[in-house]
């Protein structure tokens, strides 16, 4: 019995912005076939080195903590997904090598102001 490879759509949203500081990625919808690679650019504004965060909502579900970076180069993965913190080019791209049909869910880039506590997000929904 042959079986069809699963697709994953991504639905990209754009959310609010802090006292200046702000997180970005496009807008729109993305389907992808399962084991495809899949690449989320988050690119950030702000004044200093925020916390950045990358948040997962399941269907029926609330969100979660997928990811969370505290200072610049931190590399951090979590079930299969990584980003890294690049200050240099303000971003936190969400990467994962083989996406699953599991993995659809709404994803939000975030950043966190340590000072003022704080945070700005956009919404990518996979």
């Amino acid at each position: 019995m042959i079986s069809s490879p699963e697709l994953v759509t991504v639905i990209l949203f754009l959310l609010g912005q802090t006292r200046g500081d702000s997180v970005s990625q496009m807008d729109g919808q993305v389907t992808l076939l399962e084991g495809a690679t899949l690449t989320v650019n988050c690119t950030y504004s702000a004044t200093g080195y925020p916390t950045l965060f990358w948040y997962v909502q399941y269907p029926g579900e609330g969100p979660e903590l997928l990811l969370k970076a505290t200072k610049a180069n931190d590399k951090e993965t979590n079930k299969g997904f990584e980003a890294t913190y690049n200050a240099k080019t303000t971003s936190f791209h969400l990467e994962k090598a083989s996406v699953q049909e599991s993995d659809s869910a709404v994803y939000y880039c975030a950043l966190g102001d340590t000072v003022t506590e704080t945070a700005g997000g956009a919404e990518h929904k996979l």
